[in-house]
């Protein structure tokens, strides 16, 4: 293959809770990833020279900032690849949202490059790389809903009920990193034993019970127009904040209930409806492609 078309799946953390700081300024955390049917888009085309181009043209992109520059290069260099690549990447996934649309693309572009310049690495090889990049890559190049612990290191794939879910947009932008040292971030919540839960999936009631995000006060506090967004989606099932936000969502039983109430959103808010998902699209469509390729 030269060329290679993968999705970047948002994500939900249908939990977030802060156990602790530790002695490196890192905090310990417990979350539950679910993947999203909705995301970015990357187009790769292998170049003969050592090259990495990437383009966006619905976002002002920074190379040396910019997570798919990055990841491609710390390929690059960790493989000694010679060949190059101009990614194309499409943007759905609102920046500064909670739904690790940054960490996705990182993820879809090691997986892509991995494959089309034949570097060989296997999956946990490649989440190794990731984590340099980033705590939530390594969920990302996994494929899997999961549950994680640590930093967001320690991954457990886990099946969670299917879901159709509103998320809401508001037109803000958060910084984790102001959020994480916040002094009025809860740093002491009490952790949840996930191991008995190992190979059962996971329903409605189990999340029930411990659904939520402790950055969600804190957030909510320092930008009102996340708390009423919460508010109102609220009117229709219960509403969280999604990672560090600021994005909210609500869960609902089917995709009609769902569309019904993105077709009410008041303005000035935005959002979509997505489907709850335990496999990544973007390994199901790299898999197809292999196969492709193999005929």
């Amino acid at each position: 293959m030269s060329s290679l078309q993968l999705p970047a799946p948002a994500k939900l953390n249908l939990i977030l809770r802060v156990l602790g700081r530790r002695t490196d300024g890192y905090h310990q955390l417990q979350t539950l990833f679910q993947l999203l049917d909705y995301g970015d888009s990357l187009h790769f085309s292998v170049q003969k020279s050592a090259a990495i181009e990437v383009d966006c043209k619905n976002f002002s992109l920074k190379l040396q900032d910019n997570l798919v520059y990055r990841a491609a290069r710390l390929l690059q260099q960790h493989t000694n690849c010679p060949k190059g690549v101009h990614i194309q990447l499409q943007k759905k996934i609102p920046l500064g949202g909670g739904l690790g649309g940054g960490s996705s693309d990182a993820a879809t572009t090691l997986l892509g490059l991995n494959s089309l310049w034949q570097c060989g690495l296997n999956t946990e090889q490649l989440a190794q790389l990731g984590g340099q990049l980033g705590a939530d890559v390594p969920v990302f190049v996994h494929g899997h809903s999961a549950w994680a612990e640590g930093v967001g290191e320690l991954l457990t794939p886990v099946t969670i009920t299917q879901k159709y879910y509103v998320v809401l947009l508001p037109d803000c932008h958060i910084s984790t990193t102001e959020l994480f040292s916040h002094p009025d971030l809860t740093r002491d919540s009490s952790p949840i034993t996930f191991a008995l839960l190992r190979g059962k999936a996971l329903d409605s009631d189990w999340l029930a019970q411990y659904a939520g995000n402790d950055f969600q006060p804190l957030v909510e506090h320092i930008y009102p127009q996340i708390r009423s967004a919460r508010q109102w989606l609220e009117q229709f099932s219960q509403a969280y904040l999604s990672g560090s936000g600021s994005c909210v969502f609500a869960a609902f039983d089917s995709h009609n209930d769902a569309h019904e109430v993105i077709e009410q959103i008041p303005k000035p808010l935005s959002g979509f409806v997505a489907t709850g998902v335990n496999h990544s699209p973007a390994h199901r469509q790299l898999a197809q492609s292999a196969n492709t390729n193999q005929l």
